[in-house]
């Protein structure tokens, strides 16, 4: 079995803010989920559980993580399965105070060298290194040892690739074809939080993390099992997360008011719902495509984001984290911007300032005084005004809230 990025006791974010989120269920998600993982290997008889890189997210808060993983160990020593562990950046030897006795069934690889593990009775040799510190920027495969000769060689790495990894920092960079060069049979890679296989010959693989903990980490996670068969192997990826993330996108399109896409919203994710109908979700709702129910939801996001939460409510083990209103008015306003009415050059005026950098920067120097006296105010998610990027993306929210403002008091193109 081949895992990775377990981040043990590393909280969900993003629900708890929200009543009738379960909250028990955020706190210990990763534990289960690193529960159903052994489950797994004791229910396959595997021979053997990799865990490469980030097993834990950074030094204990107590001595607890560390007691429930020797636990768990214990439950794979019970069947004979052994394990074997490389350190990643959240889990350097530099980054961790706090350890344990490990049980005997547990190996973790060095931190000064790459080292060789040979398997003898399965025919297995595994290569690997763990970090000695976080911050690793050479590519530690370049001197991991030669393949061991007539066995199933495995190197465990813990890194970013060669770009495989734009949503991750980058640690341990080193080139696929390296890899494949190295002459080894599967390469056991993890940081990389999504699942891919980079080539199938000789398999390089990410098995993606055990469970999601925020809306960056969408869709099934868990791991993968690796079956070996006259030095061929097959994968299989088992989802092994007890609550999925997702991104739902709502086109409104034909909404005809804000009611309406409430309904829309609750259709789209009773459709969800059905589809992953045995794991909890956690949603993130984006509204999007030119509806006349626009000016609406703009005018009153939360009020619409807590309707929606509340329709959601209806439907078994479904929360929605966020609801984000990225809809725009149904008029051409690039046409109005075009016209010599008073509208025209208040767009025009918009338009200019969103390419002015210096009149950015004023405007931020404006807005910071008033955002400091509502510092106090629960946010919405909004980034602040301290950047002009910031102000650019407000002005085009403006823009679109304005205007059909205006002309339904009366003003002509």
């Amino acid at each position: 079995m081949h895992s990775a990025d377990i981040h043990l006791d590393s909280p969900l974010k993003g629900l708890e803010r929200y009543d009738g989120a379960p909250s028990a269920e955020i706190r210990s998600a990763t534990r289960q989920a690193f529960v159903r993982l052994v489950d797994c290997c004791i229910d396959e008889k595997v021979t053997f559980l990799l865990i490469v890189g980030d097993l834990f997210d950074g030094d204990w808060k107590d001595f607890n993580t560390g007691l429930f993983f020797n636990q768990q160990m214990l439950r794979l020593k019970e069947r004979e399965i052994r394990v074997f562990i490389v350190r990643g950046n959240h889990d350097a030897v530099n980054s961790m105070t706090k350890s344990l006795q490990l049980p005997s069934n547990v190996r973790e690889f060095s931190a000064s060298k790459p080292e060789t593990i040979i398997l003898a009775e399965h025919g297995v040799a595994l290569h690997g290194q763990s970090y000695a510190n976080a911050d690793v920027q050479h590519d530690l495969s370049s001197k991991y040892p030669p393949p061991a000769n007539g066995m199933f060689n495995i190197g465990l790495l813990h890194t970013s690739a060669d770009g495989s990894a734009k949503e991750h920092a980058v640690y341990a960079p080193c080139a696929i074809q390296g890899l494949v060069d190295r002459g080894y049979d599967y390469w056991a890679l993890g940081h990389v939080h999504r699942r891919q296989v980079l080539r199938s010959d000789p398999f390089v693989v990410f098995p993606g993390n055990l469970q999601g903990r925020h809306i960056r980490e969408t869709g099934p996670k868990g791991a993968t099992l690796v079956t070996v068969a006259d030095r061929q192997a097959t994968l299989d990826a088992r989802s092994l997360d007890v609550m999925r993330w997702y991104l739902r996108e709502v086109a409104l399109d034909h909404a005809q008011n804000a009611q309406h896409a409430v309904d829309l919203v609750f259709a789209s994710l009773e459709a969800l719902r059905r589809t992953e109908a045995a794991t909890p979700l956690a949603v993130r709702v984006r509204l999007f495509g030119a509806t006349p129910a626009h000016r609406e939801l703009i005018a009153s996001s939360e009020h619409y984001a807590t309707e929606i939460r509340a329709r959601a409510a209806e439907l078994e083990a479904l929360w929605v984290e966020k609801v984000i209103v990225d809809t725009r008015a149904p008029i051409d306003i690039e046409e109005l911007r075009r016209q010599s009415t008073p509208l025209g050059e208040l767009l025009r005026t918009i338009a200019a300032q969103r390419e002015d950098p210096a009149a950015l920067d004023a405007l931020v120097a404006e807005l910071s005084p008033m955002q400091q006296k509502f510092a106090a105010v629960p946010a919405d998610d909004r980034p602040p005004f301290d950047t002009a990027s910031a102000v650019r993306d407000a002005l085009a929210e403006v823009e679109q809230l304005l205007v059909p403002m205006l002309l339904d008091s009366g003003e002509t193109p």
